[in-house]
């Protein structure tokens, strides 16, 4: 009897320790919206923030497959949190946290992101007839506007200029737009076009 019970204590100690242990698996599938696909090939990075440390640790780096998925699996430790990251050439990179309270060892935690490829907007701007008074303003109206490469959503003047080129990062197959007014003369309006994904497409304005 004395045997019996020691056995079952043994076996409930064991279950108990690697109920412990056990893993988290984190897996989705990453999206190219531009495209409509799956990221294939993106470098995907989890990092985990220890409790208490306020300080990122990089536990697992894995490639999507052909249909843009992801997975990790890695120790329950004791965590605030935890952080995906997906970077592709010629796409926009992403960070995403994921609270440790909001995972489960139970099943598949299940974490679908997207991202779109990059294109660019060539601002051609051709003056016919410069002079000293010659002031063209512009207001970016449609286009990408939350990253660090991103042309400015403020007006721009282009003073006593008479040929020049801006280039413009936006997400791919979507439309960048701008209204312009040329100072002083009736000449006022809005260019629009729709960038070609991994491209650049030209918006020409003569003034």
């Amino acid at each position: 009897m004395k045997k019996l019970l020691f056995i079952v204590l043994a076996l409930t100690l064991i279950y108990s320790c690697k109920k412990g242990k056990a893993d988290f698996t984190i897996t989705g599938t990453i999206t190219n919206t531009s495209l409509n696909t799956g990221l294939n090939s993106a470098t995907v990075k989890i990092y985990e923030t220890p409790a208490g440390s306020g300080v990122l640790e990089l536990i697992g780096t894995t490639t999507t497959n052909a249909s843009g998925v992801y997975s990790f699996s890695f120790p329950r430790n004791q965590s605030e949190s935890y952080t995906v990251t997906c970077d592709k050439l010629n796409h926009f990179s992403f960070e995403e946290s994921i609270n440790f309270s909001d995972l489960t060892i139970k099943e598949d935690n299940i974490y679908n992101y997207s991202t779109t490829a990059k294109s660019w907007a060539k601002l051609k701007f051709i003056n016919a007839t410069p002079s000293g008074l010659d002031n063209l303003k512009f207001t970016k109206t449609a286009g990408k506007s939350d990253c660090l490469e991103c042309c400015t959503n403020t007006e721009t003047s282009l003073v006593n200029i008479l040929d020049t080129t801006i280039y413009c990062i936006n997400d791919g197959n979507t439309a960048y737009s701008y209204t312009y007014i040329h100072v002083g003369t009736p000449n006022y309006g809005d260019k629009s076009a729709v960038t070609v994904a991994y491209d650049t497409t030209e918006i020409v304005l003569s003034y």
